[in-house]
């Protein structure tokens, strides 16, 4: 099918993602000292513009927010800011082995300092936790499995940017975001929304992580490699390593951004291919998306198995042209585009909104499930590796 038919692109918007939480839930935000927030974004300012600055954003949101509570007798839920992704390596990638220590040591100061953990052991808290793995804190996905979810994080809702379905680094009840990708960058190469869409299927990235898997096929578990030794010369397919000064408006200029696992199921580009109304192409197997309660994921993207990688130029030029205008349609709405950011200062429907939507969507909380008899344990405060357990 010619190009010139696929370019056909833009749209009107409808309206979805509305839900205002403000009046259905009280959040009580704990008073830390810095060094588990504040100092550490002190010591390194990038930790504000990377894909996991959604814990930094939260917490400030939080503290200037109408659903914050200053008494927490009448709080909902108990949020604790701890900067776990902030500790960054020269090339700007988290590193998360003193995560659980940090976790540990201020989970220990609220429920020293405050009865509220204790009488629930955090069933009544959630935590922001955007690491690749979320609360298994690490990076390779062998070593996450291997560590699983931090025990003391057992009973509280995660917030988090990892999701896949049966996978032991996400717990049920948990809350899937999108990763943090920078509002006002993204603002300024916004290009006239009438360009033609001259580019069928756009991607930059990684198809080979040769420095952390020297022999291929583990990383991506091979989808990404697959992509490339398909479709290198396929002249419907502008992919490349390069990463060009003009990513953001290509993206504007192509009917589909693939979407590919990484390390993680998850990336950034889902992002961006939403707010530039891009049709995301979801290379993950069993990946939880973002709000999935709230946005049609499956009317707005495709979904291709791992395994059927080699036939992408099939599948995706099979799609009729109506079919393709409909979910350019739905990308175009400004709500859809609204519910991915965390902007400053926050916006309605915004991502913020989203998540506390989804708290909201959790109350009120089952007493018998949530809060302990006198007496009563569940966490193990010993468990997992001996390394986790040293001070922080």
């Amino acid at each position: 099918m010619p190009l010139k038919i696929w370019a056909l692109v833009f749209c009107s918007a409808g309206d979805v993602l509305e839900d205002d939480p403000v009046g259905r839930l009280k959040v009580f935000v704990y008073e830390l000292p810095s060094k588990y927030n504040k100092k550490i974004l002190q010591k390194d300012p990038r930790c504000l513009t990377h894909m996991f600055a959604a814990e930094i954003f939260m917490h400030r949101f939080l503290l200037s927010s109408p659903v914050r509570t200053l008494n927490p007798e009448e709080a909902d839920w108990f949020y604790t800011p701890v900067y776990t992704t902030c500790d960054l390596t020269p090339n700007g990638l988290p590193l998360p082995f003193k995560s659980p220590r940090m976790m540990r040591s201020a989970i220990q100061l609220i429920s020293s300092n405050w009865p509220y953990w204790n009488r629930t052991e955090g069933a009544d808290h959630f935590f922001v936790v955007p690491h690749d793995f979320g609360a298994c804190f690490h990076y390779q996905e062998e070593k996450a499995i291997e560590r699983g979810i931090l025990s003391l994080l057992q009973r509280a809702t995660l917030v988090q940017t990892f999701g896949q379905r049966n996978h032991v680094c996400l717990k049920e009840g948990s809350i899937t975001i999108p990763p943090y990708a920078p509002p006002q960058k993204m603002q300024t190469h916004l290009i006239p929304e009438k360009t033609p869409r001259s580019i069928f299927v756009y991607f930059r990235g990684l198809f080979y992580d040769v420095g952390n898997d020297p022999e291929g096929g583990y990383y991506a578990r091979g989808a990404r490699a697959a992509v490339w030794e398909n479709f290198k010369d396929n002249p419907l397919f502008d992919i490349s390593t390069e990463h060009p000064t003009t990513y953001y408006e290509d993206m504007q200029r192509a009917v589909f951004c693939l979407c590919p696992l990484g390390w993680a199921p998850w990336s950034p580009r889902l992002v961006e291919a939403v707010i530039f109304g891009c049709i995301p192409v979801i290379i993950a197997d069993d990946i939880v998306l973002p709000f999935a309660d709230a946005i049609p994921w499956e009317e707005i993207g495709v979904f291709v198995d791992e395994k059927d990688v080699p036939n992408l130029d099939t599948i995706l030029t099979s799609i009729p042209v109506e079919v393709i205008l409909r979910k350019q349609r739905l990308l175009a709405n400004p709500s859809m585009k609204q519910a991915m950011l965390f902007p400053q200062p926050a916006q309605p429907g915004d991502a913020f909104h989203q998540v506390l939507n989804g708290l909201a969507r959790k109350l009120p909380h089952d007493r018998v499930a949530v809060y302990l008899k006198p007496g009563q344990k569940i966490l193990n405060w010993t468990a997992g590796p001996v390394g986790d357990l040293k001070p922080w």
